[in-house]
């Protein structure tokens, strides 16, 4: 199965699918991480949509800090929170957010939208206004669901794909951990913050790479 993991660094998702022998491709506009597969440096949607035909499945991790519940505060200025959302003043810190959202929104929904058959795409908790635009997602899967303590929790749109199934639960652990609201700031905050777990990744490849 050829399998295009959009929007990736890490290598985390690729390298999973990989173990189990599948064709397995990323690309991010940054380098890889892991030099263990295929990576092409560059934007996902023209890869996508120069050939999406070339592809049995797509899992993509597509930008979300203007679509995560935690950034909804930095759309709006700080004294309207009690108006209607169309009535509120752009943030002062931040005029561009909502443009930027848009485009993100636009970026997402062609990806979302191309002729691949089975297509997860996977983000953030989202607000109410991403939902808005982007549709509610279809499932939300935790690190715990998969044999590992920690919560991250990830929203996924699936086209073609089942719900990922859980092989624990939350009984199984004696304690649970957050696994990134603990980071400290700094300026690779968001790049650490957006790694798939590693049993996120493992649970894609092992319950969809029969899939196709």
């Amino acid at each position: 199965m050829k399998v295009l993991v959009a929007c990736e660094f890490s290598g985390r998702v690729r390298d999973a699918f990989r173990r189990l022998g599948h064709t397995a491709v990323s690309c991010d506009l940054r380098d890889s991480e892991s030099k263990n597969g295929w990576h092409i440096k560059g934007d996902a949607l023209k890869v996508v949509e120069s050939g999406w035909e070339s592809w049995d499945m797509m899992i993509a991790h597509p930008y979300c800090t203007f679509n995560n519940l935690a950034g909804i505060r930095w759309m709006y200025h700080p004294d309207d929170t009690a108006l209607p959302a169309a009535e509120r003043r752009r943030h002062p810190k931040w005029p561009t957010r909502m443009k930027d959202f848009l485009e993100g929104v636009d970026f997402f929904k062609r990806l979302q939208g191309c002729g691949i058959e089975k297509i997860a795409i996977e983000n953030s908790m989202p607000h109410g206004l991403a939902m808005q635009h982007l549709g509610r997602y279809d499932q939300i899967v935790q690190p715990w669901m998969f044999g590992d303590p920690y919560t991250k929790a990830a929203a996924l749109w699936l086209k073609g794909l089942p719900k990922l199934v859980a092989t624990h639960s939350r009984d199984d652990y004696q304690e649970i951990y957050a696994d990134c609201h603990t980071m400290p700031p700094g300026p690779d905050r968001e790049k650490e913050r957006s790694r798939t777990h590693p049993c996120i990744a493992d649970a894609f490849a092992r319950q969809w790479g029969g899939a196709v």
